[in-house]
């Protein structure tokens, strides 16, 4: 798959399972254990079948649904105790019994991958079944499958936690999750930069990649956020020419945070604007995707929202720098974008005076949020000095013990230095990597989506051998 694919979700198809009503069991027995298909059943529940009395009566709904090729005898199933599969026909006829049945024939509609269509009409073909294509439905919007999703064994899948946290991405979106990742991790090292402490991070997830220690075996899936903040911060740390603090054990290749304050600030608006242009060329493919040139025209997370943030940029800049030309072209692109904006405020108002109102509102907050989203990449900035400031003080303390010269002092001086350490990296490390996530959140995806979609869910029951162990009950 070329990465420019990787970015979409995967392709869906409407189809409709179509079967005669005496294989129709067999053929949902197929489609279940494929996996691959998920099935449009109506929100009342349907009448219990067989199965699913029996099944309340032998005590319950097992954890695990399973299926045989063909159909059991329910009565031995139950005498036997097989909950899983009482469990698995029961669901079997939930959905037989919500299948549309005309002239012997039924049909059950869904959504499956289009990858995966061909395959499942060869299995569904030995019972006598087909895979129907069917055209979308008007209005309605396909279950997203991202790729990343579909290979969970792969080193990506564990990037998933950072967007869908956040919410499904729509069907018709591209998925951000490896440029969020860079992102979070970009914004996190800046606030916690020190050698030191990044390569503290690094061994972390080098531990957790190898499953140690095993009671954190199930935070696995996050070592590549915490590779690359550690990544990220120990890059940062040689920036600053922090080691644990202001060491001097590494040299300072751009600027010490506390003795530069102003330069980072500036480098961190810096940071946030370019990623705000960034959020703003995907937000500019999602409208086109979702509703063509007239949506990313118009939308102030579009075409209109990204004239207005660069010419306005533009503008300051000019007007901070003394350059005319920078300013007037500024002004010229910022007032387009908010023209455009106005234009979209006003038609999705509905015109006339109230919609002129609303337009002009709608407007003014863009403004006022566009400067808002910049100003708050400075905590960058401000958090980066934090720890800067925090770890400057424990290697003080840590430095004027050691100054004394006596071994009470000495040792007095390694306790300091091991528990400031330790306090100031779990404080640090939650405190950057909360802000880290809020500004992913806040400033970067509010530009990305205007809507949240539905993860595909696909309907499954593995299917087992035929034969039942007795002395295997299931309970």
């Amino acid at each position: 798959m070329r990465w420019p694919e990787s970015l979409r979700p995967l392709r869906m198809a409407r189809v409709a399972v179509v079967a005669p009503v005496e294989s129709l069991r067999d053929a949902l027995a197929r489609v279940a254990d494929a996996g691959a298909v998920e099935f449009d059943l109506p929100p009342e529940r349907t009448a219990q079948g067989e199965a699913a009395r029996m099944l309340q009566r032998a005590g319950g709904v097992s954890r695990e649904p399973a299926l045989l090729p063909s159909v059991p005898d329910l009565d031995d199933l139950a005498s036997r105790h097989r909950l899983d599969l009482l469990a698995g026909e029961a669901t079997l006829e939930e959905h037989g019994a919500a299948a549309f049945r005309r002239d012997g024939v039924a049909a059950l509609a869904g959504w499956t991958p289009e990858a995966t269509r061909t395959e499942l009409a060869a299995r569904l073909a030995e019972t006598g079944a087909a895979v129907v294509p069917l055209p979308h439905p008007r209005g309605a919007e396909a279950p997203t499958l991202l790729p990343r999703a579909a290979r969970e064994a792969d080193g990506r899948g564990s990037l998933a936690a950072l967007v869908d946290t956040y919410g499904t991405v729509p069907y018709a979106d591209l998925d951000p999750t490896p440029l969020a990742w860079a992102a979070y991790v970009l914004m996190f090292g800046m606030m916690f930069g020190d050698v030191g402490h990044g390569l503290m991070l690094v061994v972390g997830a080098v531990a957790l990649l190898a499953g140690y220690p095993r009671r954190l075996s199930r935070l696995r899936r996050v070592w590549p956020f915490v590779l690359g903040a550690g990544v990220t911060s120990t890059a940062f740390g040689a920036l600053y020419g922090e080691f644990f603090g202001p060491t001097h054990v590494v040299p300072e290749l751009w600027l010490d945070p506390l003795d530069s304050p102003v330069e980072l600030l500036a480098a961190a608006i810096g940071v946030g604007a370019v990623l705000l242009s960034g959020a703003y060329a995907i937000g500019i493919a999602n409208r086109w995707r979702e509703g063509g040139w007239p949506v990313a025209l118009y939308e102030p997370s579009g075409i209109a929202g990204a004239c207005a943030f660069l010419g306005l940029g533009a503008l300051a800049g000019g007007a901070y720098l003394g350059l005319p030309w920078l300013a007037v072209t500024g002004g010229v692109l910022g007032a387009l974008g908010l023209g455009l904006a106005f234009t979209g405020f006003l038609v999705s108002g509905g015109g006339g005076g109230t919609g002129l109102v609303q337009a002009v509102v709608e407007v003014f907050d863009l403004v006022v949020r566009l400067g808002a989203n910049v100003v708050s990449f400075a905590r960058l900035a401000a958090f980066g000095l934090t720890h800067a400031a925090l770890a400057g003080i424990v290697w003080s303390g840590t430095a004027a013990l050691w100054d004394r010269g006596s071994a009470p002092a000495a040792a007095l001086a390694a306790v300091v230095f091991a528990a400031g350490t330790a306090v100031t990296f779990a404080l640090e490390a939650l405190v950057a990597g909360v802000q880290a996530l809020r500004l992913e959140y806040y400033e970067l995806f509010s530009r990305l989506f205007r809507t949240q979609g539905r993860p595909f869910r696909p309907w499954h029951i593995p299917m087992i051998a035929q034969e039942v162990d007795d002395s295997c009950p299931q309970k």
